[in-house]
């Protein structure tokens, strides 16, 4: 199919932005209302923008009409509470679908491997449009966190760490890649999580804040990395495995209580 898509994006994917002055803004997500919604490890939620303006986060495919990642509406309880972070969200002028704060608990590199994962932002997208990328504007401070892209899950070789101090700003095409948050901690990680549809709005907000798509990954000792990938090696074998045996006919299982 043919999209419209952002050429800031050909090369690798994703774009780091000038950094924005987090320092200056008031601490608004600390007084959003969330809700529980699983993604990527322990999360939490406070949505901004949603398919009806609802306090939920659900995918607008799974609404009546069902659409793609756009046109979403303004949650007015949270966005009363928020008027800089809707601020930061409308500023590319491009529109907007989902946009919420994410609230992750700190977790360590083989979890954010293991929650690797790619979103679908596009189902349902209509030919000739615009295509979905992500926007993630750090809001709290955690400079020896990463933002982890991938573009083959199981190949260190095609990983970018993006450092996550406050103020980091990175749009990426989150249906390229797989990703996840290496929340060192020891607090939670927060982060407006905007989806845009791209255009000539979009790619002059890309070059007003001099995207780059060149970030430099964070170094990590080799054998680090593959300690980790062994870890998740095994976690999904004993996953596909307990997975197998419960559809076997008369199988008695106990249920998967982990948070994976």
């Amino acid at each position: 199919m043919s999209y419209i898509r952002s050429t800031a994006f050909e090369e690798t994917g994703y774009v780091v932005l000038d950094r924005h002055d987090q320092a200056a803004d008031p601490k608004e997500w600390l007084d959003l209302e969330y809700v529980d919604w699983k993604s990527s490890g322990q999360t939490r939620f406070a949505p901004l923008a949603s398919a009806f303006g609802e306090m939920e986060c659900d995918g607008f495919w799974n609404h009546s009409p069902a659409r793609t990642d756009k046109d979403g509406v303004w949650v007015a309880a949270n966005v009363e509470k928020a008027p800089v972070l809707k601020a930061r969200a409308e500023e590319p002028g491009a529109n907007i679908g989902r946009c919420r704060v994410i609230e992750l608990q700190p977790n360590d590199y083989a979890n954010a491997l293991y929650n690797l994962h790619q979103d679908d932002n596009n189902r349902l997208n209509p030919d000739g449009t615009g295509w979905i990328v992500r926007g993630f504007f750090n809001l709290s401070d955690d400079p020896e966190s990463y933002l982890i892209l991938r573009e083959d899950r199981f190949d260190p070789e095609t990983e970018v760490r993006i450092p996550l101090p406050a103020g980091a700003q990175v749009i990426v095409d989150t249906q390229r890649f797989w990703h996840a948050v290496w929340q060192k901690g020891p607090e939670p990680r927060y982060c407006l999580i905007t989806s845009w549809e791209s255009g000539p709005e979009l790619d002059a907000y890309i070059e007003r804040h001099h995207g780059d798509p060149h970030s430099p990954s964070a170094p990590l000792d080799p054998a680090f990395v593959e300690s980790a990938q062994a870890d998740v090696r095994r976690r999904l074998a004993e996953r596909a495995a307990t997975i197998s045996a419960r559809s076997r006919p008369g199988a008695a299982i106990e249920p998967d209580d982990s948070d994976d």
